[in-house]
């Protein structure tokens, strides 16, 4: 399985929506990305579900 999507969510800092480009051939993968507002860290834990990417967003301490 080789999904490609543009994946919207919302930073746990500031609430601004922001947007990741996921391709990936794993089950469940984390990265991290600053928000494209207030560039803080935002931890995002991924998990591929099917045909879909289900995404956990979490500030750096949590």
């Amino acid at each position: 399985m080789n999904l490609s999507s543009e994946q919207e969510f919302f930073c746990p800092y500031c609430g601004s929506p922001n947007s990741i480009s996921l391709d990936n051939e794993g089950h469940q993968f984390k990265l991290v990305v600053d928000c494209e507002v207030c560039c803080r860290p935002i931890l995002i834990q991924v998990r591929i579900i099917g045909d879909d990417y289900e995404l956990d967003v979490h500030t750096e301490n949590e």
